[in-house]
């Protein structure tokens, strides 16, 4: 963990990017264990409204989206092909040991055989259905980029596709991280820290007032596979009142 601070402005006013209302949901909702996608934005807000602390940790997952699709032209046996390809990725994810399934767009839930009907779906061709599917592998400490994503592609790769069933990839790589404010008291150390010696320049008369703690953790990419974890407060260096 490591922390960045800005020693100019003393008075932080943060707005910049955060989780969506589906991730906000589901932390004020105790999801303590929640799974929240991080979508990689590339980041052109106002330098002066980069976080003023922020508390830097490797994401917990990597994750790609799939669809699942098959054009063969009888749809029960277009039905068939795509269940036995979708039960090959399940089969195949639980016994590689460096890759899982999910669901879910912004909080991405557990996926499982008894899901497959559910999955299924008529594609926008009327011979063809398909199913969306999230493919996650967790990112180590030592982890690269390249040692991450080749996990993903190899596993795309080396499913069974049944009959005219294909693996598509269909945006970019995103990260993951699984119930933030359980980094809470790390970033809040950080920031007390912070505090304290913003206040240490101006002699024993001047102390710190901080608002807006209560909000949730909210982050953003900080690299391949790190993020930037922050709470949106106010902190104002003020004379002490006299004793």
């Amino acid at each position: 963990m490591r922390m960045k601070v800005s020693w100019v402005t003393l008075l932080v006013a943060i707005a910049v990017l955060g989780p969506t209302a589906a991730a906000i949901a589901a932390i004020q909702g105790g999801g303590q264990t929640a799974e929240i996608v991080v979508t990689a934005e590339k980041r052109d807000y106002d330098p002066q409204q980069t976080p003023h602390v922020t508390l830097i940790r490797r994401a917990d997952n990597l994750i790609t989206a799939v669809k699942v699709v098959c054009d063969t032209r009888d749809p029960a046996q277009r039905r068939s092909e795509l269940k036995d390809t979708l039960r090959g990725m399940i089969r195949m994810a639980g016994h590689s040991g460096a890759v899982t399934l999910g669901l879910g767009d912004e909080v991405v839930g557990a996926f499982d055989g008894t899901m497959l009907d559910a999955v299924i779906q008529p594609d926008a061709k009327s011979d063809t259905s398909s199913a969306h599917v999230v493919i996650k592998t967790s990112v180590s400490a030592s982890d690269t980029f390249d040692a991450a994503t080749g996990r993903i592609v190899a596993f795309i790769k080396a499913t069974p596709k049944i009959g005219r069933t294909e693996i598509l990839r269909e945006n970019d790589w995103n990260l993951t991280i699984v119930g933030p404010e359980r980094s809470r008291p790390a970033l809040l150390a950080l920031i007390a820290e912070d505090a304290k010696a913003t206040a240490a320049p101006f002699g024993p008369a001047y102390g710190v007032s901080l608002d807006g703690l209560q909000h949730p953790i909210t982050w953003y990419q900080e690299g391949p596979l790190d993020l930037a974890l922050y709470i949106a407060y106010k902190l104002q260096v003020t004379p002490l009142p006299a004793r």
